[in-house]
């Protein structure tokens, strides 16, 4: 997707501040932080959202999960909170799937 900020990010075009990388997926601090620790995990592949995940590429949701943990515990964060979202009145501005990771400290109550 030439077109995607996220998958720029990936290929490198882009800079980022990134934390974890292996084949298949990528985390890297978000750029407007909402918490003292912020960060976004994303697959490499290119799939646009939650609503696009079918058996063809759902394994990548459990290894997003997976290494959700890896770096959350390698960065000291015992308590965080998991965020997607699917959809422009959801709140999606960027079109390849991503899961926000914030902790660090008290989150407050859920929007």
């Amino acid at each position: 997707m030439s077109e995607c900020v996220f998958c720029k990010i990936v290929s490198g075009e882009i800079p980022s501040n990134k934390i974890y990388e292996d084949e298949k997926v990528m985390a890297f601090y978000d750029i407007a932080p909402k918490a003292p620790v912020h960060f976004l995990i994303i697959p490499k592949q290119h799939i646009s959202g939650v609503d696009r995940i079918d058996g063809t590429n759902s394994k990548i949701i459990s290894e997003i999960f997976e290494t959700i943990t890896k770096v959350a515990a390698d960065l000291g964060v015992d308590s965080y909170r998991v965020v997607t979202n699917n959809g422009t009145q959801a709140g999606q501005t960027v079109f390849h799937l991503h899961f926000h990771v914030l902790g660090g400290g008290p989150l407050g109550d859920m929007a």
